[in-house]
């Protein structure tokens, strides 16, 4: 039986408004990351109340969430980054401890 290779990685996922997603996807691809998922029309409930992950009028009006898999060199620069935006805008950035196979699509 062979057994499947994981090697760790840190996640990183960066909720945010929509009209935002181009400074996220901006700013993860200057931090050298390789590929990212964006998830669209969130729902949830924060410091500001519920919010309806649906669109009201346009793309802009809805939260969303940026999901990257990253080598741990890249976290600090990546939540340096972010760190003035969070000062000015709504939102949260989870990092976590991951693991997955074929490291070779993650890293360089």
């Amino acid at each position: 039986m062979t057994k499947i290779k994981l090697s760790p990685l840190k996640k990183i996922e960066i909720v945010l408004g929509g009209e935002h997603v181009g400074f996220a996807k901006d700013l993860l691809d200057r931090a050298g990351v390789k590929g990212y998922t964006i998830v669209n029309n969130l729902s949830g409930k924060g410091s500001q109340g519920f919010h309806e992950g649906h669109l009201m009028f346009n793309e802009d009006d809805v939260l969303v969430m940026v999901i990257a898999a990253i080598v741990e060199e890249r976290v600090d620069p990546i939540l340096e980054g972010l760190e003035p935006f969070f000062s000015e805008h709504s939102g949260v950035v989870f990092v976590s401890d991951i693991q997955v196979t074929r490291l070779v699509k993650f890293s360089d």
